[in-house]
């Protein structure tokens, strides 16, 4: 790794660092806070997973997640929405919802995706044995949470390996992209044809299909204009309901899509992982 920024931030070092991804194939970026608890001790871990067209710097710079991360002393691990390079494949429409800053968190198996975009391991494996390896994080106390497409993200990896992962929280996800036009495009360029592919990364499919029990919460806002189209959070309150799986899902009248709706509910969101990461 090199390190390619640092500022100080609430106690703690809010620090970016760039690597060659063996997963992916690609020179990487990434984000990671340190609170200042990590200088005694190893300190839990969530990673947070962006959304459409994001970068690692969103996050750091729109959600005011320094201030309660320090608080609670957990660190927080931003990796980037997609493979990144010159050699990169990305839409050949020029759109924003496939290539380029939209990896989906799954792994490619088609051509040319599949060279690069295994976004899933990246986040699951690579990532964050690489930060264990140089900094002070307890991999066996790990959280994950996004927004949007991170949102996905999070709920899809964290319901597939739920003995990795403490909690798993979301704003606005994308909840079942089997029945959206981003997750539809995204993932039959991905995956292929075959639909059955598709539902494994399918958080409502996930959570059907699920065994064991992870805390989760939801953030959703009413004046989100993609929430009917494309987030479809009636589908996953149904699915919570329907296999009995315990969700805390919360509305809120009038926020958006946008991190002035995130960074409202951000430390609400450290503080729940926080709690179920501890100890």
């Amino acid at each position: 790794m090199e390190q390619a920024a640092t500022a100080l931030s609430f106690g703690g070092k809010q620090l970016r660092f760039k690597h060659h991804s063996t997963v992916l194939n690609c020179e990487m970026h990434f984000s990671l806070f340190l609170p200042p608890q990590a200088t005694a001790g190893s300190v839990p871990l969530l990673t947070w997973l962006s959304g459409l067209t994001c970068t690692d710097e969103n996050f750091v710079q729109k959600a005011c997640a320094q201030r309660a991360a320090a608080e609670y002393g957990v660190a927080i691990l931003a990796p980037d929405t997609s493979p990144r390079g010159e050699c990169i494949a990305d839409d050949p429409d020029g759109g924003w919802d496939l290539g380029l800053g939209a990896g989906f968190y799954v792994n490619a198996t088609q051509a040319p995706w599949a060279e690069h975009y295994q976004m899933y391991d990246y986040v699951l494996e690579e990532l964050p044995s690489l930060v264990a390896k140089e900094h002070s994080v307890d991999l066996s106390r790990q959280g994950i949470f996004g927004h949007s497409m991170g949102g996905h993200g999070a709920l899809s990896i964290a319901l597939k390996n739920p003995s990795r992962f403490r909690s798993v929280s979301a704003f606005a996800p994308i909840c079942a992209p089997l029945h959206c036009s981003w997750g539809e495009k995204a993932f039959s360029a991905y995956l292929g044809a075959d639909r059955s592919l598709w539902a494994q990364y399918d958080s409502c499919e996930l959570i059907r299909r699920s065994t064991e029990r992870l805390p989760l919460l939801v953030d959703q806002g009413s004046g989100d204009s993609f929430l009917e189209t494309q987030l479809k959070t009636p589908l996953l309150a149904s699915a919570c309901k329907d296999s009995d799986y315990p969700s805390t899902i919360r509305m809120h009248d009038g926020y958006d899509h946008s991190y002035f709706f995130i960074a409202s509910f951000m430390d609400e969101h450290i503080a729940f992982h926080a709690q179920h990461c501890a100890g």
